[in-house]
């Protein structure tokens, strides 16, 4: 009899314990680690996260541990779903306690600060796991409405599709339905920018600038990501996909996205500093949207909405400023 498939979930905030509940209802045996032993012992003594996604119940194949060897022994699947800027300490503490086969998959949508990797990256330099036992999930995944087991597609990238369709397997549920891809690259990239776009629109909403801006820069959103896409040797078809148009719109239309709610304060008049003491999770794009602008010069890529987002979020220029810049840049054919 084949042992049932076990995943260790490193993060307790709403998208972990959310993946971590898609897991325990395919099949898969489920250890949260959390490093608050109080949010652990909540999820073993009352099967809920009171702190993250308070009133759902979690199944009962959950456990929750502050160990991450104990995390780790046996694990077919290991799923990181920490702050992005986080990622390289916290894995290195980890990585002694990885198996030989333990496959690492990312959830994180972000870009390391000062060396513009992506997450899979950061994992392979960290652990020296090989690139085709790296797996990342994305797509519009809003975490709540996961957890209330509401219907949500995502796509599974990693080089190696027979690894990503054994992933598939592992997270295929009646609610949460997780396609193939092997483009690693473009599934990263669509996460990571999709947050600074988000923040781009909530600031244009907070304004009350309307539905025709939040339409134009979804769309020339989407142009910029693929543009940096294509340069760094992406399928333009993920960006019309579930990693590309698919979370971009989740995140763009939906107050559960942290960064479009991040943004819209902004746009509202709220200062960096109100907005950040009044948001409880990470909002990746504030953080991101530097990281991704340095991406986009290293590799020689026009990224005006990105461009716009910095100057707001980290360079202090008042929204109406900035946008007044955005809309005046010289008119050019749609594909140029």
């Amino acid at each position: 009899m084949t042992h049932p498939v076990k995943a260790a979930v490193f993060g307790t905030g709403s998208w972990g314990t959310a993946f971590g509940m898609i897991l325990a209802d395919a099949g898969c045996e489920v250890t949260l680690w959390g490093r608050r032993a109080e949010l652990a012992e909540a999820v073993n003594t009352t099967r809920t996260n009171p702190d993250y996604l308070p009133g759902i119940e979690l199944p009962e194949s959950i456990r929750a541990t502050t160990d991450a060897a104990e995390a780790l022994r046996g694990a077919d699947f290991a799923v990181l779903v920490v702050p992005s800027q986080t990622l390289r300490a916290n894995l290195a503490d980890w990585a002694p306690h990885l198996e030989p086969d333990t496959v690492l998959v990312s959830l994180m949508k972000g870009v390391e600060l000062g060396t513009a990797k992506r997450m899979s990256e950061v994992i392979e330099d960290v652990t020296k796991v090989p690139a085709d036992r790296i797996a990342v999930i994305s797509g519009p995944n809003l975490a709540k409405e996961i957890a209330e087991r509401r219907p949500a597609a995502a796509v599974v990238a990693c080089q190696d599709e027979s690894v990503a369709r054994r992933l598939q397997a592992a997270c295929h549920t009646p609610y949460f339905r997780p396609y193939t891809i092997t483009d690693v690259v473009g599934c990263e990239l669509g996460g990571a920018v999709k947050n600074v776009i988000g923040l781009a629109v909530g600031i244009a909403d907070g304004m009350g600038l309307g539905d025709n801006a939040k339409g134009s820069l979804i769309t020339r959103g989407l142009a910029e990501t693929t543009r940096l896409g294509l340069a760094m040797g992406a399928d333009p078809l993920t960006f019309s996909g579930l990693a590309g148009l698919g979370d971009l719109v989740a995140t763009c239309s939906s107050p559960l996205s942290r960064n479009h709610t991040f943004g819209t304060n902004l746009g509202r008049g709220m200062t960096l500093e109100e907005t950040i003491a009044v948001t409880k999770q990470t909002a990746e794009g504030v953080k991101s949207c530097e990281s991704v602008l340095d991406l986009a010069r290293r590799h020689g890529v026009d990224m005006p909405i990105t461009e716009t987002v910095v100057s707001i979020v980290h360079e202090g220029k008042p929204p109406m400023v900035a946008l007044g810049e955005l809309m005046s840049r010289s008119a050019k054919a749609e594909r140029h």
